[in-house]
């Protein structure tokens, strides 16, 4: 699953940053935790952009 995780995140990307409101539609969408995407994000040294809740600083 990592593997999906990883390259729906790199598709994902807004000037080389992850909005935070896809990372939780990439969550819903492969029915994974939103800190599972986070993580991905992080282990690819993503940043996540606009976090609406503070959950992805």
């Amino acid at each position: 699953m990592s593997k999906e995780i990883e390259a729906k995140v790199k598709a994902s990307l807004v000037n080389d940053r992850l909005p935070c409101a896809v990372a939780f539609k990439i969550a819903r969408e492969l029915k994974v935790t939103p800190q599972q995407v986070g993580e991905t994000a992080n282990k690819l040294s993503i940043k996540i952009s606009n976090c609406q809740l503070g959950c992805f600083p």
